[in-house]
C-alpha cells in the first residue's frame, strides 16, 4: 500500500544513512538559526556528524529547559519564521500531564512531512486503499485525530472523522460502526475498550461486524489490553507512537516485536541516563530524537522525551517496512516503546512502547 501518492520508502540502510548525512546537518545550521542555541554548537563540526562522538557534541534538550523560558521567549529565541513561500499552518499542543503545556507551531512544510509519517501508521498496520477508517481519536488541539484522518484520506482510504466521546456519543458511534460497517477503528486504546463493553451491553456484536484492524495509539497499550480488544472486536490491534516535538515516528506491523521506527525521517538515539553516552544495541536507555524534516519552526536537536526504550537495528522481518529498526523482545507485558518510571527515580524498562508521566503522547 502506498502511504501517499508519490512516496517512496526506503529500500536499505544505506539509503537511510544517505538521507541522514543530508539532513543531519540541516537540523544543526537550522538550530544555529535560533538565539536559543545561540554559542551552543559553534564547537560542532558539520562535516563530521555521522561520527557518533561529534555528533553528541550536541548538548541534549529537555522540556524542563523550555518551561525555563516565558512563552514570549519561546517563540522569539527558540521558534524560526517559516521558510519563504510557507506560513504557520496548525499549532500543535504538547502532550504530558504536568508542567505549563506549550503550543508548537508547524509550518505547512511541517505538515505535509508530518503526513508521511501519520500516513505509513495505515500501510505498516495493514490497511487496503480503498476500505474506510472510523476515527475516533479526540478532534481538537491534539493533533493526532485530524492527522490520522487526513492521513487515511490521503492513502486512498475513506475516513468518517467521528472524534472521542465528547464530540459524537459513544452510543452514536457504535450505531455508526454498526450502520458504515467501516474497515478500521482508530483510536484511543482504553476507548475502544469503553465502545466494545457499550456495544456488549447493548446486544452489538463488534465481535461479529465489519471492522478488522484496530490502531491505536496516545496511550500505553498492555497485553492484556491488547487481548481483550482482540478478543471484543475480532481484529488485528496495532499500535503506533509519536510526540508532538517531532510527529509520528512509528507502528507496529505484526511481524517485529515491536514498532518500526520511521528512521528516514527520524535520527533516534538511545543513551546511558546517568553517562549520556549510547548504549549497546537492544540494551534500555533514554529516548533521544532528532526530528529530520518537521523542523522548519521549531529545531528540536537531540530531544530527551523522557522516555526509556530499547532498540534494535536487526529486527526480522518481511515487505517495505521491514527496513526500519525494531525493538528486541523482553520478558514484558508492553512492546517496544515500553517504559515505567518515576519521576525522579531511574527507570524500569520493559521492551519498548513510550508513556511515562512526562512523556510527549501525540
Amino acid at each position: 500500500m502506498n502511504n501517499v501518492s508519490g512516496e517512496t520508502l526506503p529500500r536499505n540502510k544505506a539509503e537511510i544513512a544517505a538521507i541522514h548525512a543530508v539532513r543531519k546537518p540541516l537540523a544543526v545550521r537550522q538550530a544555529m538559526r535560533a538565539p536559543f542555541f545561540r554559542g551552543k554548537l559553534d564547537h560542532i563540526d558539520l562535516g563530521r556528524l555521522d561520527d557518533p562522538a561529534e555528533w553528541g557534541k550536541i548538548p541534549l534538550l529537555d522540556k524542563d529547559m523550555l518551561r525555563g523560558i516565558s512563552d514570549e521567549e519561546f517563540y522569539r529565541d527558540f521558534c524560526l519564521p517559516p521558510a519563504p513561500g510557507h506560513h504557520v499552518a496548525q499549532f500543535w499542543r504538547s502532550g504530558g500531564s504536568t508542567g505549563r503545556p506549550l503550543f508548537y507551531p508547524r509550518s505547512s512544510s511541517d505538515i505535509e512531512a508530518a503526513m508521511l509519517g501519520f500516513a505509513r501508521v495505515y500501510a505498516c498496520a495493514g490497511g487496503v486503499p480503498k476500505q474506510t477508517v472510523h476515527c475516533a481519536f479526540p478532534l481538537g488541539i491534539h493533533p493526532v485525530g485530524q492527522m490520522m484522518a487526513r492521513a487515511a484520506e490521503q492513502s486512498g482510504l475513506g475516513a468518517l472523522m467521528a472524534g472521542a466521546g465528547t464530540t459524537t456519543s459513544s452510543a452514536l458511534q457504535i450505531e455508526l460502526i454498526d450502520r458504515l460497517r467501516p474497515d478500521i477503528f482508530v483510536g484511543m486504546s482504553s476507548y475502544a475498550l469503553h465502545l466494545a463493553n457499550l456495544a456488549d451491553q447493548n446486544g452489538i456484536g463488534l465481535r461479529d461486524g465489519s471492522v478488522k484492524l484496530v490502531i491505536c495509539s496516545a496511550e500505553p497499550l498492555s497485553s492484556a489490553k491488547r487481548e481483550k480488544l482482540v478478543r471484543m472486536w475480532g481484529a488485528k490491534v496495532r499500535d503506533s507512537f509519536g510526540m508532538t516535538e517531532v510527529g509520528m515516528m512509528a507502528c507496529e506491523d505484526g511481524q517485529a516485536d515491536g514498532f518500526r521506527v520511521w528512521s528516514d525521517l527520524f535520527h533516534v538515539e538511545v543513551l546511558d541516563p546517568q553517562t549520556r553516552l549510547p548504549v549497546p544495541a537492544g540494551e534500555s536507555g533514554a529516548l533521544v530524537v532528532t526530528p529530520l524534516f518537521t523542523n522548519s519552526i521549531t529545531p528540536f536537536l537531540r530531544w530527551m522525551s523522557g522516555d526509556i526504550v530499547t532498540l534494535r537495528d536487526d529486527v526480522p522481518g518481511e515487505g517495505p517496512f521491514s527496513v526500519f529498526s525494531g525493538a528486541a523482545p523482553r520478558a514484558s507485558d508492553r512492546r517496544f516503546f515500553q517504559g515505567t518510571r518515576c519521576q525522579h527515580q531511574p527507570w524500569r524498562v520493559r521492551g519498548l512502547h513510550v508513556r511515562p508521566a512526562r512523556s510527549q503522547r501525540l
